[in-house]
């Protein structure tokens, strides 16, 4: 059973750098706009970061479910 993982893991195909980190470095950017956009003013800006960051957390437990399936 563990040689049939191992060698499904092995035989995908060989992925870039930026096809690799697409997605965390766009979670990265989503994160520091909300942070960023927090900081900058009360009312509109404090929902703007409050989303970009709920956007963030909600992409990364997307993608953690998904790889557990």
């Amino acid at each position: 059973m563990a040689g049939q993982a191992w060698e499904r893991a092995m035989s995908r195909p060989h992925l870039s750098l930026w096809q690799v980190f697409r997605v965390p470095a766009v979670v990265a950017a989503l994160s520091l706009f909300g942070l960023v956009a927090a900081l900058l003013d009360d009312g509109i800006w404090d929902w703007i970061g409050a989303a970009a960051l709920g956007a963030s957390i909600a992409v990364t437990a997307w993608a953690l479910a998904a790889r557990r399936r």
